[in-house]
């Protein structure tokens, strides 16, 4: 096999991660949408888990997805049938879609549907359930399975039908790159995307509504909402980062996830390996009355936009996000500029005021992460071990640094340079 240029098929992977150009052009069901998707399949956050290995948001999302689908009617039906081996599982990012923290997709759910219109792949993820007892977070009492229903019976088609009434769909790179000139960082802090989010969807929605009072409940679940355009930005996160996944001889990384167990790489040289290690523990701070003892392992799929160059990676855009992480501006600064030294390129797209309009770090090269000893940094929710009581704090967390010389030692490998 021919030695490759790897700085030059760097250039090449993360150049068309940047020129890649993702659209949020619907909302559908999942079985009808993402690929190899069926009744009995249930997807995850992170690389491949089995039951029996799950943490217990991951445990109380897949009893939840299983209640929600009509499978069963409680926890101990759930758990039976799990245990029968009818039901099967599957990572999000080997079906070309994303999940926030447990990540868990059924197959009725509805689904942001995302095209990139530059090279033309899909991306999908489901739904933002807002915050308090959500599914994302294991919980699966009434009131989660009543939401995920208005969510899948009115909202999902009302957001269809909207985004249907638009000419060209909502463009989310541009208004990542606008938010990002706002205060946020596309992880953790997404209040003025999801303004964004929701001023862009309103006129539409206004346009299709055949009742306003439904209208009005739409338009304040998304206002109300913090986090609303997360799910669009993970997804339109997936569709950059797979535009650059698949270049021969690559050592750029294009998907980082975490299911609450192992954390797990891949890389876009090395095909649809992954690489996993144990997951670490968020470094933040906690709400009232919980401790890091209370806390789950890191899990989730959003770690697909440090991937792509944003959240922990442009926390200087978002100086505000240290009241929740703790530190100071100059911290989340020094953040970024850090991040620089493990990259490939500046995003051409994303910008920060604070470093004279500097693209943001993008393309993480795992040469470098190993050589210098540097692991990407991570903006991450912190989720209570146990299912069902939800989100505990926010922090900082850094992945392994196995996954990375594993990576590293597959591609000698590979490429005939052991």
């Amino acid at each position: 096999m021919t030695t490759p240029n790897i700085d030059q098929v760097n250039t090449t992977a993360v150049e068309r991660m940047m020129s890649a150009r993702p659209v949020l052009t619907g909302v559908a069901t999942a079985r009808d949408v993402i690929p190899g998707m069926k009744d009995n399949l249930l997807l995850h956050a992170g690389p491949p888990i089995e039951w029996e290995q799950m943490s217990g948001p991951m445990r109380g999302a897949v009893i939840g997805g299983l209640i929600f689908e009509g499978l069963v009617e409680d926890e101990t039906a759930a758990v039976g049938m799990v245990k029968t081996g009818e039901i099967e599982f599957s990572p999000c990012h080997e079906h070309s879609s994303v999940g926030p923290m447990a990540g868990v997709i059924t197959a009725s759910m509805k689904v942001y549907e995302v095209e990139n219109v530059t090279h033309g792949n899909k991306a999908y993820c489901n739904l933002n359930e807002g915050y308090g007892k959500v599914l994302r977070y294991g919980a699966y009492s009434e009131e989660v399975i009543a939401k995920l229903r208005w969510m899948d019976d009115v909202m999902g088609p009302m957001l269809a039908r909207a985004l249907a009434a638009s000419e060209k769909g909502l463009d989310i790179r541009a208004l990542l790159a606008e938010s990002l000139h706002m205060g946020d960082e596309g992880h953790n802090r997404n209040k003025a995307g999801s303004i964004l989010f929701t001023a862009k969807l309103a006129p539409l929605i206004a346009q299709v509504a055949n009742d306003k009072t439904v209208a009005s409940e739409v338009l304040q679940f998304l206002g109300d909402n913090a986090l609303s355009v997360l799910n669009p930005v993970m997804a339109a996160c997936k569709a950059m980062a797979d535009a650059g996944h698949g270049v021969e001889g690559s050592t750029v990384m294009t998907v980082m996830a975490r299911n609450g167990t192992e954390l797990g790489i891949r890389v876009s040289g090395l095909g649809e390996r992954w690489f996993t290690g144990p997951v670490g523990q968020p470094d933040g701070l906690y709400f009232p009355g919980f401790t890091a003892e209370d806390a789950s392992g890191d899990i989730g799929d959003s770690t697909i936009t440090e991937t792509a160059g944003i959240g922990g990676f442009a926390m200087a855009t978002a100086p505000a996000i240290v009241t929740f992480v703790s530190g100071t501006p100059q911290d989340a600064i020094n953040a970024t500029l850090e991040m620089y030294e493990i990259t490939v390129a500046e995003h051409e797209h994303f910008t920060i005021p604070p470093l004279d309009f500097r693209g943001t770090p993008t393309g993480v090269d795992i040469r470098k992460v190993v050589e210098l000893g540097i692991t990407p940094r991570i903006n991450t929710g912190i989720a209570h071990k146990d299912a069902g009581v939800g989100q505990v704090g926010a922090g900082l967390v850094r992945p392994p640094m196995n996954v990375f010389e594993e990576a590293l030692i597959a591609y000698a490998e590979q490429y005939g340079l052991a």
